[in-house]
């Protein structure tokens, strides 16, 4: 008989950095994560395939997703940029500029037709995947954006930040059309159920709360972590949700039921990510020991009472929930109980070594811009950065208006670096030619 307690499957070990974010591919055949060593990984799920390590990003990457198709992967990052790659030999990535600070998240739509992203300047902004391009921003949130994420229809983008709100976007008349605000901390990571029925989001409080879109109320609060919750993941049918946490646990909620379940312990130290499989088999888990664990679900086989009636030697069942605790008409607090299955895995790696992994891409380095060119960069950055702000500060913009210029400046503060990056070379590159040239002058003198 098949087995009901999740069970640690693979680990995978590449990263040189804490493991920041992971999604599985629509295929099911290969596994990406992004992390803190400013690297994208491709890990292929097969027991001997070969993983992949793409780098470009200038600094640590802090989302990662595959497109609906598959045949794309998007990648954030703190150094302000994002990323399309083809997750293939090649290497290749296109690279997204218009944020004025570092991006927190990414997220395709369902048709993978747009991105969307969230940023520590404030905004959230939708992308044109097709045309590579920057499309539009939503502006509201008055303190850094942590994450963003496109309802199943893609007419609604709930996003959340340290301004310690989640907020509901309509993608047409681009607009705030809800605003929730009911968090003691900082809110790290929203997402909406399969369903588009309900969105989810948790934080630095420690608590996982649930909204009914529909009715918009409060159905289900969790409060089952001991410290941050970094992320969580909905299954595909709806009944059961994973939450990663700073605790160094995984947490598995059974949400028909209104429980916690299983609490598993695998990685040592912080846990960053989660993450369910398309189809809900598998979901995988990274954190700050730079590892990747891959779990087998099990779980999701069998009822609730079920399983528990299977560790009884480990947990005594509650009484069968009344409906009001499934679908409360209020909040309703779930706390702990005495029937979460603590499984704490043995056996590191059931299935192979560590993947060989090939290195692709490489640093982006600059191009030469120097003297004269640099005080032209320098000038009209300035002007730019000005006329943003007057602009702002008059109140005389429209929203595109300040995105294009917001992009302006990213592009022309970037040129700017390059430049003075480039000069500062040249200017140590005639420094040791001069040191070299006394030296073989000194040599000369006394050879003499």
């Amino acid at each position: 008989m098949a087995l009901e307690d999740p069970t640690l499957e693979r680990h995978f070990q590449g990263h040189k950095g804490p493991v920041s974010c992971v999604d599985f591919s629509p295929n099911h055949k290969q596994l990406a994560s992004a992390s803190a060593d400013k690297s994208l990984m491709i890990w292929r799920l097969a027991p001997k395939g070969r993983s992949l390590r793409f780098v470009g990003h200038q600094d640590a990457l802090t989302g990662v997703q595959f497109s609906p198709a598959g045949n794309l992967v998007a990648t954030s990052s703190k150094d302000r940029t994002v990323r399309l790659w083809t997750p293939h030999m090649n290497g290749k990535s296109t690279v997204l500029k218009a944020h004025l600070a570092a991006v927190r998240s990414v997220a395709f739509s369902y048709d993978g037709h747009k991105l969307v992203t969230a940023s520590d300047d404030k905004s959230v902004k939708v992308w044109s995947v097709h045309r590579q391009c920057f499309d539009f921003s939503l502006s509201q949130h008055t303190n850094w954006v942590r994450c963003a994420r496109f309802s199943p229809d893609g007419r609604l983008i709930a996003s959340c930040g340290d301004d310690r709100s989640v907020r509901l976007w309509d993608t047409f008349n681009r607009r705030c059309i809800n605003c929730f605000t009911d968090y003691g901390g900082s809110t790290t990571f929203v997402e909406f159920n399969p369903s588009g029925t309900c969105i989810a989001s948790a934080g630095e409080d420690s608590s996982l709360k649930i909204w009914d879109l529909r009715t918009n109320k409060l159905i289900q609060h969790y409060q089952v972590h001991s410290t941050g919750i970094s992320s969580f993941s909905f299954h595909p049918s709806n009944n059961y949700m994973i939450s990663s946490s700073t605790d160094g646990t995984v947490k598995v909620l059974d949400l028909l039921e209104g429980r916690l379940i299983y609490t598993l312990h695998g990685h040592k130290g912080a846990v960053m990510t989660v993450s369910f499989s398309r189809s809900g088999e598998l979901f995988a888990s990274g954190g700050t020991d730079r590892q990747v664990l891959l779990w087998r679900t099990n779980f999701d086989r069998r009822s609730y009472q079920d399983v528990l009636q299977q560790h009884t030697r480990r947990s005594t069942p509650d009484p069968p929930p009344h409906i009001l605790d499934i679908h409360p008409r209020g909040p309703h607090l779930h706390e702990p109980r005495p029937t979460s299955i603590q499984i704490t895995p043995t056996v590191a790696d059931t299935q192979s070594a560590d993947p060989h992994i090939i290195e692709l891409g490489h640093a982006v380095h600059s191009t030469t811009k120097t003297g004269l060119t640099v005080y032209i960069w320098m000038l009209l950055y300035l002007l730019l950065h000005f006329l943003l702000l007057l602009l702002c500060n008059e109140s005389l913009y429209s929203t595109q208006t300040v995105s294009v210029l917001e992009e302006r400046l990213t592009v022309t503060e970037d040129k700017l670096k390059e430049c003075l990056v480039h000069q500062g070379q040249i200017i140590r590159d005639v420094q040791a030619s001069g040191e070299g040239r006394r030296t073989g002058s000194e040599g000369t003198d006394s050879s003499s």
